[in-house]
């Protein structure tokens, strides 16, 4: 049988009491509602709004050990709250989401902590709450915005797709090559595995950002992520091409004509014309012919492909 939620007296008591000056009674309620949450979900949820800000700390608190993710959006909106107990609540709320295996939502949540953790704006008390529910290190002095997401970046917690191209860019001309690349693979796993395609795009964007920062530099450490992307079902950001056009070399002409041969199917102009361009600067910069033995399999596979591409 079904257990069912407390009776609708029994949770206005409790969040009646949640506003009590007695800190004995506002911690009992907490306590019973934390147990009760999960039944009583609705009626928490709908007690949030109307709540005093001591009262909302409490819901907050109870519905923490829920993690179910009908709670983020008020644990977001908790988090702008201008009460720092407040925020740190919804912190914890937020640690919980990030650990609950909710997908996107749990993503998510971890981008709204790494924020609030970098956010110069806010208490002390909240940021080091939030470095610790994102897993980002404590520091005796705080480094630049930029500095913590890039640390934390390579550490393997990605932040929000916008912070890091922000640090990308910062540091594209002093960067390690190594740790370019590493990032590369890192936003390629994190993009991989994001549900929604406006996020996933929001990530190869980044990833091209990435790429340019190496071809900047006249890198080829990650041009087997360059190579391996062309051949993905979702075009491409311009960055991509931009960067394979400055480094390419050989092994990349079978790849470039296959994406050609496939462009001419899908109608993609845009897409064709820079596949093009890519090709010729490579074949030109390189100095090949159809003689190359690169050359000689991409005719072999893509015939009319690869003849279109050397004409032009």
């Amino acid at each position: 049988m079904p257990i069912k939620p407390p009776p609708g007296a029994e949770i206005r008591d409790l969040l009646a009491a949640l506003g009590a000056e007695d800190a004995i009674a506002r911690e009992s309620a907490v306590a019973r509602l934390t147990l009760v949450a999960p039944r009583a979900l609705d009626a928490l949820l709908r007690a949030y709004g109307p709540a005093s800000p001591r009262g909302r700390v409490g819901i907050l608190r109870a519905l923490e050990p829920a993690a179910t993710a009908r709670i983020f959006p008020i644990a977001r909106e908790a988090l702008d709250s201008a009460d720092a107990d407040t925020q740190i609540a919804a912190i914890g709320v937020l640690r919980a989401l990030t650990a609950a295996g909710h997908g996107t939502v749990s993503r998510d949540a971890l981008d709204v902590l790494v924020a609030a953790a970098l956010d110069d704006k806010r208490p002390a008390a909240v940021r080091d709450a939030a470095r610790d529910a994102a897993g980002l290190p404590q520091h005796a002095a705080r480094a630049p915005r930029e500095d913590d997401v890039w640390t934390a970046a390579l550490d393997g917690s990605l932040p929000s797709p916008d912070a890091l191209k922000n640090a990308v860019n910062a540091r594209r001309a002093t960067a390690r090559l190594t740790d370019l690349q590493r990032l590369v693979d890192r936003v390629r796993a994190r993009e991989r595995k994001e549900d929604d395609p406006a996020r996933r795009e929001q990530w190869r964007v980044v990833r091209g950002a990435v790429h340019q920062a190496l071809a900047a530099r006249n890198s080829r450490l990650a041009l087997y992520d360059l190579r391996d992307s062309l051949l993905e079902p979702e075009r491409l950001p311009v960055a991509f091409l931009a960067a394979i056009e400055e480094i390419g070399d050989a092994s990349c002409v079978e790849t470039l004509a296959a994406a050609y041969d496939a462009s001419s199917r899908s109608g993609d102009t845009w897409w064709r014309e820079h596949l093009a361009s890519a090709f010729r600067a490579i074949v030109h910069r390189e100095g090949l012919t159809r003689r190359h033995a690169a050359v000689k399999r991409a005719l072999t596979r893509w015939p009319d492909a690869t003849t279109d591409l050397l004409s032009r």
